[in-house]
């Protein structure tokens, strides 16, 4: 694997507040549009890092064209898990911010997430942006509003006049990008995990091992926003069986890890207490467990 992969790293004249991570396998309309939102709407000045899978839609070829952007070029699709996992030989940052490439970070994006940082005044946290998106799947920690389903549907302008006014409090439960973490965290726990390879249940098995570390932060920021379109590189991978691997792994779902210990989606009041699962609870996870392996 590691003959098919390359790295460019710029010399940068400034200390980045944020090295950004951004994955993409043969996306390059959003990832244009979820760059140029960086660039247009950032506060701050950051390390841009794109890890390129495959590339074979001219993305490459405009990733090298930048003078702002590092990258990683991977000749197969390595996906998430290791993706995210070699750029750390490029960061330049104290923190790490990992986002999908169908988002547009909106103004203040970055502000927001900073002022939250400094609030806290520690390295064991994780902190998400908040997702608008166009469609309403249930999720607790979402704006819904429709801005579009696609580039051609997009109402960038609309969005830009009216996410401000968006109504949503700070919510618990931090572990879908866009989510800024340190890099000491970062290193304390591994990184990524590549059991989940190529990257379903990553997200909810990296707060897992925050967790275990201690990080009881875990803050979902309202007023950092960013417009989510969905899935539209997820949607094409042929996905691993990721909710097993978390099973198997912790010994709970994830839904009872999101729901019990982190609270996912609830107004956020404060750190959060360490939980426990009650006899009934662990009883019906252990059952969830000997039904997959069964299945497996």
């Amino acid at each position: 694997m590691l003959q098919k992969i390359s790295k460019f790293s710029r010399e940068l004249d400034f200390s980045p507040a944020f090295s950004l991570i951004i994955p993409s396998w043969n996306n390059i309309d959003y990832l244009k549009l979820c760059v140029n939102s960086i660039r247009k709407n950032s506060d701050l000045k950051h390390q841009i890092i794109i890890i390129l899978n495959e590339a074979n839609d001219g993305s490459l070829e405009w990733v090298k064209a930048q003078d702002d952007l590092d990258y990683i070029y991977a000749e197969e699709n390595i996906g998430i898990c290791y993706g995210l996992n070699i750029t750390r030989q490029l960061i330049k940052s104290e923190y790490i911010l990992y986002a999908n490439d169908d988002m547009y970070l909106l103004p203040h994006w970055d502000a927001h997430l900073m002022e939250e940082v400094n609030k806290i005044g520690h390295s064991e946290f994780m902190l998400s942006s908040t997702m608008i998106e166009p469609f309403d799947t249930g999720n607790k920690s979402v704006i819904v509003a429709p801005f579009g389903e696609s580039l051609e549907e997009f109402k960038e302008q609309e969005l830009l006049d009216s996410f401000e006014s968006l109504e949503k409090p700070d919510w618990k439960g931090s572990t879908w990008p866009p989510n800024l973490m340190h890099r000491d965290m970062w290193d304390l726990v591994g990184g990524m995990s590549p059991e989940y390879h190529p990257g379903m249940y990553s997200d909810p098995d990296l707060s897992k091992k925050f967790w275990d570390a201690g990080v009881r932060e875990f803050k979902g920021v309202a007023k950092s926003r960013v417009y989510h379109f969905g899935s539209k590189s997820t949607g094409r991978v042929k996905k691993n069986k990721g909710a097993h691997t978390f099973l198997m792994k912790w010994g709970m779902t994830s839904g009872s890890f999101t729901k019990y210990f982190l609270h996912r989606g609830e107004d956020y009041n404060g750190k959060i207490d360490a939980p426990g699962l009650s006899s009934s609870k662990k009883f019906l996870n252990k059952l969830k467990g000997l039904k997959s392996l069964m299945g497996s």
